[in-house]
């Protein structure tokens, strides 16, 4: 059951089109909160606020934020959507986000993304890495990030993709599922996809999750496995399915370890066959480990290992002012994270169509 607190704002402490960053007094000094204003309008100092504290109290991963529910000062919010098209349905946060076929009535029949790479990146904290491989081939190419709803829901909440946009790294985004705040909303993988492409113009899309994947530490119970029906939707409309590895040698857990359990489960089990899957080309111990964890699980049989040389991800993200991380770590502290998702990226725009 989620647990309730209420409380006063004490000070804003930062804010952008649809997040506000706060601290509230809930009774025991002052606590960090976040707005998201697109579903319940902006606060002010001062406000009384029903504050929602489930995941601070449980300790889970969002940074140590409660998330403010209701604004008690504000007696009603009415602002008309887009479309009639519902996200976080049957909720009481309820709203109404449109679609992108609304908008752009020539998605309506269309069912080919004429050749468009996708690359589907584990991990949020992988999108820079993937955008600035691609940068790095193609510079005036057009990326769409798609944020699927496997972990965040609100695009908003991302400060990597606020950060992408700001360096105009990426072109467009998209919000699938119950994702929301992206410039084109769609209901569904292949809806998202061909908005990327046919909406958004883009020569190539990076597709994952915003922050905060879930995970049981079972086979297949975590968010991560969305990744081959993506991958699968990207071929069955005609685009290039690239796979970026989740692959550490900084992480102390065991399932983790060289090519994560996430993708070596995901890619051996389910889905088709025939991904383009990415193998970083470091040299030494590491790159030998991440082709025996793929050998031994079979992924070399079901798909296609391309191999790929990754651009210098960490000083590219010097370059962009770009403050990446992940887990915890800061990137130069598990390099080969970032180093496979770049080394994807790199290879996806090798295979963006001539004509695009």
């Amino acid at each position: 059951m989620p647990t309730f607190k209420t409380g006063r704002v004490a000070s804003i402490l930062n804010e952008r089109e649809g997040l506000q960053r706060v601290t509230v007094d809930l009774g025991a000094g002052l606590e960090n909160a976040f707005v998201l204003t697109q579903l319940t309008g902006d606060v002010s100092v001062g406000s009384n606020v029903v504050v929602n504290t489930t995941a601070v109290e449980l300790g889970l991963g969002t940074g140590g934020w409660h998330v403010i529910h209701w604004n008690l000062d504000r007696a009603e919010l009415s602002e008309i959507g887009p479309g009639h098209i519902m996200k976080l349905r049957y909720t009481s946060l309820q709203v109404d986000a449109g679609s992108a076929e609304e908008s752009h009535p020539e998605l309506l029949d269309a069912n080919d993304i004429g050749g468009m790479p996708v690359v589907y990146v584990p991990l949020h904290s992988q999108l820079p890495a993937a955008v600035l491989g691609i940068r790095s081939i193609s510079p005036r190419a057009r990326i769409a990030y798609v944020m699927t709803d496997g972990a965040a829901l609100p695009i908003a909440f991302s400060d990597l993709v606020a950060s992408l946009r700001e360096r105009s790294l990426i072109d467009a985004t998209v919000t699938s599922g119950h994702a929301f705040g992206g410039d084109f909303e769609a209901v569904s993988a292949p809806a998202a996809l061909l908005a990327a492409k046919i909406a958004g113009e883009c020569d190539v899309a990076v597709v994952g999750m915003g922050p905060g994947i879930v995970g049981t530490g079972s086979k297949f119970g975590h968010t991560g496995v969305e990744g081959v029906s993506w991958l699968d939707t990207a071929r069955a409309l005609g685009g290039v399915p690239v796979a970026s590895l989740r692959v550490s040698f900084a992480d102390e857990r065991v399932r983790h370890q060289g090519v994560s359990h996430h993708t070596l489960n995901s890619l051996s089990t389910l889905g088709a066959d025939g991904v383009h899957v990415v193998v970083p080309m470091i040299g030494g111990e590491e790159e030998s480990k991440i082709r025996s964890d793929l050998h031994a699980a079979g992924i070399d049989q079901r798909h296609k290992i391309v191999n790929a040389i990754a651009p210098d991800i960490l000083g590219a993200f010097a370059e962009h002012n770009l403050e990446v991380g992940s887990m915890g770590r800061p990137a130069s502290a598990d390099p080969v994270l970032f180093l496979a998702a770049g080394a994807a990226g790199a290879y996806a725009a090798q295979r963006i169509p001539a004509e695009s």
